[in-house]
């Protein structure tokens, strides 16, 4: 079972710009709603992997990217299609809210 991908700012650019795809999770280890949304990030990677890239990227480790994208609450999660982000969410939200967003750019 495939597992969502650590991404860091040095390898951003490489992800977003993928063929396919990319929902990206804003998260940190202390945020208790992440925590709660991170089981679902993970059985996202599962389900969608060759469909889409799943990834995660730790605000506390990484300040560049999140300042760029204007993050000022966590878990922020944003669906990235030919580089550009095409989606966003921010909170934990259920699994069927994450899943419809995803799909829409399949």
């Amino acid at each position: 079972m495939a597992k969502a991908i650590e991404i860091t700012d040095a390898n951003f650019a490489e992800v977003i710009n993928s063929d396919i795809p990319v929902l990206v999770d804003f998260w940190a280890e202390w945020c208790g709603p992440c925590k709660m949304i991170g089981p679902v990030v993970e059985q996202l990677a599962g389900e969608y992997e060759g469909k889409a890239i799943v990834a995660k990227m730790d605000v506390d480790m990484n300040a560049q990217i999140p300042a760029q994208f204007g993050i000022r609450s966590i878990p922020t999660l944003m669906v990235f299609k030919n580089g550009k982000m095409v989606d966003k969410v921010i909170g934990a939200v259920a699994k069927s809210v994450l899943e419809q967003k995803l799909v829409a750019q399949l």
